[in-house]
């Protein structure tokens, strides 16, 4: 079993906008991977993208220039 670590999670409000994420985040080389909702969290399409929190920067100009909607952003253990 992998140990536990704290990862930046971003909701989406439709599978749409987490494959676009998925999309836009392989073409700019932006660190992270789509992967089910945890069950901590709640979100619309069951989607998340899991990267370090390190890269929260990084995820928002991605979003931004794709006109991607989060649903949130959350801190949790993954």
């Amino acid at each position: 079993m992998r140990k536990k670590e704290l990862k930046l999670v971003v909701t989406f409000y439709t599978t749409a906008d987490a494959m676009a994420m998925e999309k836009a985040c392989k073409e700019q080389n932006a660190p992270g991977r789509l992967i089910p909702v945890p069950r901590a969290l709640s979100a619309g399409c069951g989607l998340a993208w899991c990267a370090g929190l390190d890269a929260r920067d990084t995820l928002r100009l991605v979003m931004d220039r794709a006109d991607i909607e989060e649903q949130d952003m959350h801190e949790c253990m993954i």
